[in-house]
Protein backbone atom coordinates (compact mmCIF):
# COMPACT_ATOMS: atom_id res chain seq x y z
CA UNK A 1 0.00 0.00 0.00
CA UNK A 2 3.35 2.27 0.11
CA UNK A 3 3.38 4.51 -2.81
CA UNK A 4 6.64 6.66 -3.64
CA UNK A 5 5.10 9.92 -4.09
CA UNK A 6 1.73 11.55 -3.53
CA UNK A 7 -1.07 11.27 -6.44
CA UNK A 8 -2.53 14.49 -7.32
CA UNK A 9 -5.83 13.61 -5.34
CA UNK A 10 -3.31 12.91 -2.31
CA UNK A 11 -2.05 16.69 -2.05
CA UNK A 12 -4.94 18.44 -2.42
CA UNK A 13 -6.14 16.26 0.63
CA UNK A 14 -2.97 16.92 2.68
CA UNK A 15 -3.00 20.74 1.68
CA UNK A 16 -6.76 21.20 2.61
CA UNK A 17 -6.34 19.05 5.79
CA UNK A 18 -3.22 21.40 7.17
CA UNK A 19 -5.62 24.63 6.31
CA UNK A 20 -8.49 23.06 8.18
CA UNK A 21 -6.05 22.01 11.02
CA UNK A 22 -5.46 25.74 11.24
CA UNK A 23 -8.88 26.68 11.06
CA UNK A 24 -9.58 24.34 14.01
CA UNK A 25 -7.19 25.53 16.10
CA UNK A 26 -8.15 29.17 15.63
CA UNK A 27 -11.15 31.06 16.58
CA UNK A 28 -13.82 32.78 14.75
CA UNK A 29 -12.19 36.11 13.31
CA UNK A 30 -8.57 34.44 13.78
CA UNK A 31 -6.11 35.67 10.64
CA UNK A 32 -4.26 32.83 8.97
CA UNK A 33 -1.52 32.63 6.76
CA UNK A 34 -1.04 34.44 3.52
CA UNK A 35 -1.26 32.22 0.84
CA UNK A 36 2.24 32.54 -0.24
CA UNK A 37 3.85 32.09 3.11
CA UNK A 38 1.04 28.74 2.72
CA UNK A 39 3.07 27.82 -0.09
CA UNK A 40 6.44 27.94 1.08
CA UNK A 41 5.47 25.65 4.25
CA UNK A 42 3.52 22.99 1.65
CA UNK A 43 6.25 23.46 -0.99
CA UNK A 44 2.84 23.49 -3.54
CA UNK A 45 1.80 25.60 -6.34
CA UNK A 46 0.16 28.43 -6.03
CA UNK A 47 -2.40 26.91 -8.31
CA UNK A 48 -2.88 23.92 -5.50
CA UNK A 49 -3.21 26.14 -2.65
CA UNK A 50 -5.31 28.41 -4.19
CA UNK A 51 -7.83 25.18 -5.40
CA UNK A 52 -7.97 24.55 -1.67
CA UNK A 53 -8.71 27.94 -0.11
CA UNK A 54 -11.69 28.43 -2.93
CA UNK A 55 -12.94 25.15 -1.45
CA UNK A 56 -13.09 26.47 1.91
CA UNK A 57 -13.93 29.74 1.35
CA UNK A 58 -17.28 28.39 -0.81
CA UNK A 59 -17.77 26.03 2.36
CA UNK A 60 -18.04 29.17 4.44
CA UNK A 61 -15.21 27.78 6.56
CA UNK A 62 -12.65 30.87 5.33
CA UNK A 63 -13.28 34.27 4.94
CA UNK A 64 -10.98 36.70 2.34
CA UNK A 65 -10.96 40.55 2.80
CA UNK A 66 -9.41 42.48 -0.34
CA UNK A 67 -5.97 43.98 1.09
CA UNK A 68 -6.37 42.02 4.21
CA UNK A 69 -5.82 38.77 4.18
CA UNK A 70 -7.76 35.24 5.27
CA UNK A 71 -9.75 34.73 8.08
CA UNK A 72 -11.21 31.58 9.99
CA UNK A 73 -15.73 32.52 9.38
CA UNK A 74 -18.07 32.75 11.81
CA UNK A 75 -19.13 29.49 13.56
CA UNK A 76 -22.14 27.79 11.54
CA UNK A 77 -25.52 27.58 12.81
CA UNK A 78 -26.38 23.52 13.98
CA UNK A 79 -29.41 21.81 13.59
CA UNK A 80 -30.14 18.07 14.75
CA UNK A 81 -31.82 16.01 12.14
CA UNK A 82 -31.76 12.78 14.03
CA UNK A 83 -31.39 12.54 17.88
CA UNK A 84 -28.20 10.89 18.91
CA UNK A 85 -29.48 8.92 21.31
CA UNK A 86 -31.70 6.73 18.52
CA UNK A 87 -30.41 4.20 16.83
CA UNK A 88 -31.38 2.94 13.75
CA UNK A 89 -30.24 0.20 10.53
CA UNK A 90 -29.67 1.87 7.25
CA UNK A 91 -31.78 -0.07 4.41
CA UNK A 92 -30.62 -0.64 1.19
CA UNK A 93 -30.18 2.13 -1.85
CA UNK A 94 -31.79 1.72 -5.23
CA UNK A 95 -29.36 1.29 -8.01
CA UNK A 96 -26.28 -0.53 -8.79
CA UNK A 97 -23.40 0.92 -6.77
CA UNK A 98 -19.42 0.34 -7.72
CA UNK A 99 -16.52 1.86 -6.72
CA UNK A 100 -13.36 3.03 -8.58
CA UNK A 101 -10.04 3.52 -6.99
CA UNK A 102 -8.51 7.26 -7.12
CA UNK A 103 -5.74 6.67 -4.88
CA UNK A 104 -4.62 3.89 -2.34
CA UNK A 105 -2.13 4.17 0.21
CA UNK A 106 -0.53 3.94 3.39
CA UNK A 107 0.42 7.57 4.99
CA UNK A 108 1.43 8.98 8.46
CA UNK A 109 -1.93 10.43 10.39
CA UNK A 110 -1.41 13.95 10.60
CA UNK A 111 -2.64 16.07 13.58
CA UNK A 112 -5.88 16.81 12.08
CA UNK A 113 -6.95 13.11 11.13
CA UNK A 114 -5.01 11.82 13.88
CA UNK A 115 -6.92 13.72 16.78
CA UNK A 116 -10.06 12.53 15.18
CA UNK A 117 -9.02 8.50 15.53
CA UNK A 118 -7.58 9.36 18.99
CA UNK A 119 -4.41 8.43 17.22
CA UNK A 120 -0.36 9.63 17.20
CA UNK A 121 -0.22 11.94 14.12
CA UNK A 122 2.70 9.92 13.20
CA UNK A 123 0.52 6.77 13.28
CA UNK A 124 0.19 5.24 10.06
CA UNK A 125 -3.51 5.22 8.65
CA UNK A 126 -4.77 3.90 4.60
CA UNK A 127 -5.57 6.70 3.13
CA UNK A 128 -8.20 5.68 0.02
CA UNK A 129 -9.68 7.94 -3.02
CA UNK A 130 -12.45 6.49 -4.72
CA UNK A 131 -14.98 7.46 -7.11
CA UNK A 132 -18.79 6.19 -6.40
CA UNK A 133 -20.86 5.46 -8.90
CA UNK A 134 -24.43 3.87 -9.31
CA UNK A 135 -25.30 2.43 -12.80
CA UNK A 136 -22.23 3.64 -13.87
CA UNK A 137 -23.01 7.08 -13.28
CA UNK A 138 -20.91 8.93 -11.37
CA UNK A 139 -22.23 10.07 -7.83
CA UNK A 140 -19.71 10.61 -4.89
CA UNK A 141 -16.12 11.07 -4.28
CA UNK A 142 -14.64 9.34 -0.89
CA UNK A 143 -11.71 9.83 0.69
CA UNK A 144 -11.38 7.29 3.35
CA UNK A 145 -8.94 7.46 6.54
CA UNK A 146 -8.78 4.14 8.37
CA UNK A 147 -6.61 3.19 11.27
CA UNK A 148 -3.99 1.26 9.58
CA UNK A 149 -3.04 -1.22 12.39
CA UNK A 150 -6.78 -2.80 11.87
CA UNK A 151 -6.58 -3.58 8.44
CA UNK A 152 -2.50 -4.66 7.92
CA UNK A 153 -3.70 -6.51 4.72
CA UNK A 154 -6.62 -4.25 3.28
CA UNK A 155 -6.44 -5.00 -0.48
CA UNK A 156 -7.81 -2.76 -3.24
CA UNK A 157 -10.28 -5.49 -4.16
CA UNK A 158 -11.97 -4.94 -1.05
CA UNK A 159 -12.18 -1.43 -1.84
CA UNK A 160 -13.59 -1.90 -5.68
CA UNK A 161 -16.09 -4.83 -4.85
CA UNK A 162 -18.65 -6.01 -2.26
CA UNK A 163 -19.42 -3.97 0.92
CA UNK A 164 -16.52 -2.27 2.43
CA UNK A 165 -17.89 -2.38 6.39
CA UNK A 166 -18.54 -6.25 5.73
CA UNK A 167 -14.99 -7.04 4.44
CA UNK A 168 -13.88 -5.14 7.55
CA UNK A 169 -16.01 -7.47 9.90
CA UNK A 170 -15.28 -10.62 7.89
CA UNK A 171 -11.71 -10.15 6.56
CA UNK A 172 -10.31 -8.01 9.60
CA UNK A 173 -12.50 -8.64 12.77
CA UNK A 174 -13.29 -5.00 12.49
CA UNK A 175 -17.11 -4.68 13.56
CA UNK A 176 -18.23 -0.91 13.43
CA UNK A 177 -21.40 0.01 15.20
CA UNK A 178 -21.48 3.99 15.66
CA UNK A 179 -20.97 6.97 13.41
CA UNK A 180 -21.74 10.33 13.89
CA UNK A 181 -21.69 12.47 10.51
CA UNK A 182 -21.84 16.27 9.37
CA UNK A 183 -23.90 17.26 6.14
CA UNK A 184 -23.29 20.58 4.98
CA UNK A 185 -24.27 22.18 1.10
CA UNK A 186 -20.69 23.15 -0.48
CA UNK A 187 -19.58 23.38 -4.47
CA UNK A 188 -17.43 21.16 -6.98
CA UNK A 189 -13.97 22.30 -7.73
CA UNK A 190 -12.24 22.11 -10.94
CA UNK A 191 -10.88 18.57 -10.17
CA UNK A 192 -14.17 17.07 -8.36
CA UNK A 193 -15.73 18.44 -11.45
CA UNK A 194 -14.02 16.91 -13.97
CA UNK A 195 -14.60 12.84 -11.80
CA UNK A 196 -18.08 13.71 -10.81
CA UNK A 197 -19.16 15.26 -15.11
CA UNK A 198 -20.55 18.10 -13.68
CA UNK A 199 -19.76 21.96 -14.47
CA UNK A 200 -16.90 23.28 -12.29
CA UNK A 201 -18.67 25.27 -9.18
CA UNK A 202 -22.08 23.01 -9.12
CA UNK A 203 -24.07 22.58 -5.70
CA UNK A 204 -22.66 19.66 -3.83
CA UNK A 205 -23.31 17.81 -0.53
CA UNK A 206 -20.16 17.56 1.79
CA UNK A 207 -19.98 14.72 4.53
CA UNK A 208 -18.14 14.04 7.27
CA UNK A 209 -18.05 11.08 9.28
CA UNK A 210 -16.60 9.46 12.44
CA UNK A 211 -17.29 5.38 12.54
CA UNK A 212 -16.02 3.81 15.46
CA UNK A 213 -16.08 0.25 16.70
CA UNK A 214 -18.26 -1.89 19.49
CA UNK A 215 -15.53 -0.71 21.99
CA UNK A 216 -15.60 2.97 21.06
CA UNK A 217 -12.69 3.05 19.57
CA UNK A 218 -12.46 5.63 16.15
CA UNK A 219 -11.99 2.96 13.14
CA UNK A 220 -11.98 5.29 10.49
CA UNK A 221 -12.81 8.70 9.38
CA UNK A 222 -14.74 9.74 5.48
CA UNK A 223 -15.20 13.03 4.06
CA UNK A 224 -17.47 12.62 0.79
CA UNK A 225 -18.70 15.31 -2.35
CA UNK A 226 -21.72 13.99 -3.02
CA UNK A 227 -23.23 15.61 -6.68
CA UNK A 228 -26.38 18.02 -5.63
CA UNK A 229 -27.96 17.24 -8.79
CA UNK A 230 -28.75 13.77 -8.09
CA UNK A 231 -28.27 13.11 -4.35
CA UNK A 232 -30.99 14.23 -1.73
CA UNK A 233 -32.12 13.37 2.05
CA UNK A 234 -35.08 12.45 3.78
CA UNK A 235 -35.79 12.48 6.97
CA UNK A 236 -38.43 10.21 8.96
CA UNK A 237 -39.38 12.68 12.04
CA UNK A 238 -41.97 11.81 14.51
CA UNK A 239 -43.89 14.51 15.94
CA UNK A 240 -46.11 12.57 18.58
CA UNK A 241 -46.88 9.02 20.12
CA UNK A 242 -47.84 6.52 17.27
CA UNK A 243 -48.36 2.99 16.92
CA UNK A 244 -45.49 0.99 15.52
CA UNK A 245 -45.64 0.78 11.86
CA UNK A 246 -43.16 -0.85 8.97
CA UNK A 247 -41.01 1.66 8.08
CA UNK A 248 -40.84 2.64 4.36
CA UNK A 249 -37.47 1.81 2.43
CA UNK A 250 -36.68 6.04 1.25
CA UNK A 251 -33.11 5.42 0.71
CA UNK A 252 -30.20 4.53 2.37
CA UNK A 253 -28.67 6.62 5.01
CA UNK A 254 -27.01 10.26 4.10
CA UNK A 255 -23.32 9.42 2.56
CA UNK A 256 -23.00 5.99 3.55
CA UNK A 257 -23.21 3.38 0.49
CA UNK A 258 -25.70 0.68 0.61
CA UNK A 259 -24.92 -2.38 2.94
CA UNK A 260 -22.90 -0.52 4.75
CA UNK A 261 -23.52 -1.17 8.29
CA UNK A 262 -25.85 -3.72 7.15
CA UNK A 263 -26.58 -7.05 9.44
CA UNK A 264 -26.21 -6.48 12.88
CA UNK A 265 -24.31 -3.24 12.78
CA UNK A 266 -26.15 0.02 13.68
CA UNK A 267 -25.42 3.84 13.31
CA UNK A 268 -26.63 6.69 15.24
CA UNK A 269 -26.39 9.62 13.30
CA UNK A 270 -26.47 13.39 14.26
CA UNK A 271 -25.83 16.78 12.07
CA UNK A 272 -23.38 18.41 13.81
CA UNK A 273 -20.82 21.55 12.95
CA UNK A 274 -17.96 19.73 14.74
CA UNK A 275 -17.67 16.29 13.83
CA UNK A 276 -13.68 16.41 15.71
CA UNK A 277 -16.12 16.19 19.10
CA UNK A 278 -17.24 12.67 18.41
CA UNK A 279 -16.00 10.13 20.97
Amino acid sequence: MKADAPGAVLKRERVRDFILDLIESHRPGDAIPSERSLCARLGVSRPTLRAAVDELVAAGLLVREHGRGMFVAPEKITQELVSGQQAMTVPQASGTWSSRLLEFTTIPAGARVGRKLRISPAAEIVYVARLRQVDGAPMAIEHLHIRADLVPTLSAQELEAGDLYEHLREQHGVHVQEAVQAIEPTVVTRAEAELLDVPELSPALLFERLTSDTTGQPVEYVHSIYRGDRYRIVSRLTLGPSAAVPQARLGHHPGIPPGDFAHRDTIASSTRGDIQSAP
